[in-house]
């Protein structure tokens, strides 16, 4: 049968490959050739896709006309795979920095984090600021004054909460929050302030678990009805404990995509969570509920998982910060094994200084009941002293790939890169990076195998019904990757990685929009059975990949919004283990967009002291 040639494209040696403005490597966007579909339409699709061989045959199809074959499948390499993006440890020539080995313990990282922030202007209640979430640091001075107690707040939390879920907003934004356990937290929280011993700038402070992050006494359950029951949860992950060492109160587990397998945040199983900035658009994906209670006020921090963008792209969505670290640089135990080669315990926060205090309390050295070690042992912390503290940074920008999103998030971007080098006289570089839609392509098939692989176990046991239509259509395309095509994949890794190399060689960090489009309609037929937009996915991922393909550190800042008041990020991809200098260049952003910060549509003031 003709459709059944396929013949993949030769890829050039990367020594020969120009990494310039001048290359003649050009531009490819994303080749997505699929309609949208939801309600019946989805559900048609998903039982097509699983029938023996006409499903073969849709499946082959479906990538030789997303250019999966020509790209990836039938390429032809000259690299060796690279399986897994862990770099060498190195201990860059960052600027402004304390190095921290890692023989502290939780609470005292982020007691030195705090000593790291002693400098730094912060807006105050009163002042000009339209408008300003509570940060950590805000309620650790309440509470040590005695003006408001960790028990108040989280009486406020859960009756927020509550509102939240009633029918008239409907935000979804949790899958499960145990009231009990969150008022023991808070009132063990309170009797330590009342002592003048609390544990850290944390103790107290409510901070939400996405559920695919094992957080006792919750089940986890991925954002499905059924992985709880085959995966118990026994103990909290590595990262939970650090939280807890801190005196955090944990407040539940977060709404996310079923199994990460998407980019909107629909759920069909827990409901569709929310944007806090119009709570009939998409707060994005996966970790959708995370980055919703972040911008909604409900928590100052929250963890999520970033394996294609699950925490910068929502972060961006809902207009607060969102940090994934370099792989291995935060424990991974106790996460669900969905993607263990590219996916990264993240922070969204709703600053840049919280997403710092929280990455000082969850990096470093695996705790010893969560082995096995790491072979980092240290890490730097930026000294925040003022936003020109440091000098002489240079960013690398790719202009075709940065311009390939709406006018409004191209203009507003460019506008925050040039406040950046008129105000600190910092340098943008033209480049080029090569084959950006050929690394999309091999990461989808990369976090697809993965995934796919790390539940085949329980496919022949489980029933089909308890799975969204969605996700069962994910599953499908995933189970479709042979071994060829992965290797291929990762042979495309090891390749990218070494461009990427190159482009670090002469600049800090790679500077992008977030995403190529600001949050879309949830619309009515996709809350019952998900939906399938590859469209506004692909423009969601576009600029996320390298971070988790490479395993590279990067971070999204809010910048500004479109004409519906839709909130854009800016985002800066660093050096392996780079973060204290991605903070420092945050942080920078940050002082000169804080100015325009906007209150969202729904939010809760759980400080408020009247």
């Amino acid at each position: 049968m003709g459709i059944f040639k396929a013949k993949g494209v030769v890829y050039k040696p990367v020594a020969d490959v120009n990494l310039g403005p001048d290359s003649d490597e050009g531009y490819l966007p994303a080749n997505v050739k699929a309609p949208r579909m939801a309600g019946l339409l989805v559900k048609i699709f998903a039982w097509s896709l699983e029938l023996p061989i006409l499903g073969g045959i849709f499946l082959y199809i479906l990538k030789r006309n997303n250019l999966i074959h020509k790209l990836v499948s039938f390429a032809e390499l000259e690299e060796s795979p690279l399986f897994v993006p862990f770099h060498p440890y190195e201990e860059l020539k960052e600027q402004e920095v304390k190095c921290i080995e890692f023989d502290l313990s939780p609470p005292q990282q982020v007691q030195k984090a705090i000593e790291c922030l002693q400098y730094l202007e912060r807006p105050e209640k009163n002042s000009d600021l339209s408008f300003h979430r509570w940060t950590i640091l805000d309620y650790s001075r309440a509470y040590t004054s005695g003006k408001i107690t960790p028990l108040m707040v989280a009486e406020r939390f859960i009756a927020a909460t509550h509102e939240s879920s009633k029918p008239a907003l409907r935000m979804s934004f949790f899958i499960d929050y145990n009231v009990e356990d969150i008022i023991r937290q808070a009132s063990e929280s309170t009797i330590r302030y009342q002592k003048g011993e609390p544990l850290s700038a944390l103790d107290g402070v409510p901070v939400a678990i996405k559920d695919e992050i094992d957080c006792m006494p919750y089940p986890t359950t991925g954002g499905t009805k059924w992985l709880h029951k085959v995966r118990p949860c026994i103990d909290d992950a590595c990262c939970v404990k650090r939280l807890r060492l801190c005196g955090a109160i944990l407040v539940g587990k977060t709404n996310m995509h079923e199994l990460g397998a998407g980019t909107s945040g629909i759920n069909p199983h827990y409901g569709a969570t929310r944007n806090p900035y119009d709570p009939k658009r998409v707060p994005g994906g996966s970790s959708s509920g995370s980055a919703a209670v972040v911008s909604a006020g409900l928590c100052p921090v929250a963890l999520g998982v970033d394996g294609g963008g699950s925490v910068r792209m929502p972060a961006a969505l809902c207009g607060v910060v969102g940090l994934k670290p370099t792989f291995g640089r935060v424990p991974h135990s106790g996460v669900i094994p969905l993607n263990w080669t590219v996916g990264m315990v993240g922070i969204l926060a709703s600053t840049v200084e919280d997403a710092f205090i929280v990455y000082a309390a969850i990096s470093g050295e695996l705790l010893p009941s969560c082995q096995p070690k790491t072979a980092v042992m240290k890490v730097h912390f930026p000294l925040l002293k003022s936003p020109n503290c440091i000098s002489d940074i240079k960013f690398a920008k790719y202009g075709e790939w940065f311009n390939d999103c709406t006018d409004e998030i191209r203009i507003c971007c460019s506008n925050a890169l040039n406040q950046l080098d008129e105000h600190y006289g910092w340098k943008t570089l033209e480049v080029t990076i090569p084959e950006i839609e050929v690394m999309r392509l091999a990461h989808y098939l990369t976090i697809g195998s993965e995934c796919s692989n790390s539940i085949a176990c329980h496919l022949e046991k489980l029933n089909m019904k308890e799975l969204g239509w969605d996700a069962r259509v994910a599953l499908s395309v995933y189970g479709a990757f042979n071994s060829r095509e992965y290797l291929n994949a990762q042979k495309i890794r090891n390749r990218q990685m070494q461009f990427h190399k190159k482009i670090f060689d002469e600049a800090d960090a790679i500077v992008t929009p977030t995403v190529g489009v600001t949050a879309y309609p949830i619309l009515d037929d996709a809350l019952e059975s998900g939906e399938l937009d590859y469209v506004n996915g692909a423009a969601l991922v576009r600029y996320q990949i390298a971070g988790n393909f490479l395993g590279l550190p990067a971070v999204t800042v809010p910048v500004g919004y479109d004409k519906s008041g839709l909130p854009i990020g800016l985002q800066f991809i660093g050096k392996p283990w780079s973060e204290a200098t991605l903070i420092h260049i945050a942080s920078a952003m940050q002082a000169l967009s804080i100015s325009d910060t906007r209150k969202p549509t729904v939010f809760y003031n759980l400080f408020d002291e009247d």
